[in-house]
Formats: structure tokens, C-alpha cells, sequence
């Protein structure tokens, strides 16, 4: 498999998630009133926890997730792309681009991540998928394999701030 393919996810993510790294925190704090005020059924707890999120954090925690990107575009790379591990993080990582406009469409403007989902995150997926569905190597993907996806996602970004807490000494909550 083409190295464009399986490489290109890892960078694709990092040009993704350098928007995130320079905008991220800095907008969650100065929204965090609009968005509290805007979704009330959301917990206080998840608000003290997005509030407590810096930047040395979110950069560490970006760093963790981009071990677990790296580590899934070789093992890409390594099984001309047949890897079942490469093709759900990069599956994962088109999904995560539709929740970042989900995001944008609910608070009805930019957040972080929305401006590269639209222009690399969402085309190089499906770009990547088309590679490997012509190459023959591409594994069906069903709904639950999409949330299933989501569910990891989720739970890598989780682990991933909670090593960073315990590098950066962020107290947890």
C-alpha cells in the first residue's frame, strides 16, 4: 500500500491537530460561559474539567494520541495497509472530523478542530478509504464498527489527558 495512504493519516492528524493545540484551550475558556449557559444538562463536572485543561495539558495529551496515531499508521505501512488497527483509527479519525462539525453546527460557529475536519480530515479519509477499497484490502465497515470507533476514540483522548495530567502534575478531578 501506498505510503500517502498510511503515512499521510499521521499527517493528516498532525496538520488537525496543530489547529487544536493553538486554538483549543485558550477557546474553551473563553467560551466556557456561553457554553454552560447554552447546554445546561451538561454535568458541572465535565465543565470543571474542561476548565481545568491548559495548554501545556493539551499539548502533552495531543502527544499521547499522536504515539497511538504513529504507532497505527506503521502497523498500516507494515500490512499494505490491511491492518485492522490502521483502518479503524483511520476511520475513527473521519468520524472524529464529523463530530468536530457536529460541534461547530451545535454551537452554531468555529471551534477548534472544525476548520481542518472540512479540508483534511473528512477528504483524506475518504481518500484513503478509496485507496484501500481499489487496492482490495479495504475491511467492510458497519455501524456498529462506527461507533464501536467512536467508543475508542473517545477512550484514547481520555487516557491519553489522563497520562498528561500525571506528566504535567494537573490535579485530577
Amino acid at each position: 500500500m501506498n505510503s500517502l495512504v498510511t503515512y499521510g493519516l499521521l499527517a493528516a492528524w498532525a496538520l488537525h491537530d496543530a489547529e487544536e493545540v493553538v486554538f483549543g484551550p485558550r477557546w474553551v475558556r473563553e467560551h466556557l460561559p456561553e457554553l454552560r449557559e447554552r447546554f445546561p444538562e451538561v454535568s458541572e463536572r465535565v465543565w470543571r474539567v474542561m476548565e481545568g485543561v491548559d495548554e501545556r495539558e493539551f499539548a502533552v495529551a495531543v502527544g499521547a494520541v499522536g504515539a497511538v496515531v504513529a504507532a497505527a499508521a506503521v502497523a498500516g505501512h507494515r500490512s499494505g495497509g490491511r491492518s485492522a488497527f490502521f483502518q479503524a483509527a483511520l476511520n475513527g479519525f473521519g468520524l472524529h472530523g464529523l463530530v468536530h462539525l457536529a460541534q461547530a453546527a451545535a454551537v452554531r460557529g468555529y471551534t477548534p478542530g472544525s476548520a481542518t475536519s472540512p479540508l483534511v480530515v473528512v477528504p483524506f479519509t475518504l481518500w484513503a478509504r478509496g485507496r484501500l477499497r481499489r487496492a482490495g484490502v479495504l475491511r467492510p465497515t458497519r455501524a456498529k464498527d462506527a461507533v464501536a470507533g467512536l467508543a475508542v476514540a473517545a477512550g484514547v483522548t481520555l487516557a491519553a489527558h489522563a497520562v498528561a495530567r500525571k506528566v504535567t502534575g494537573t490535579p485530577t478531578f
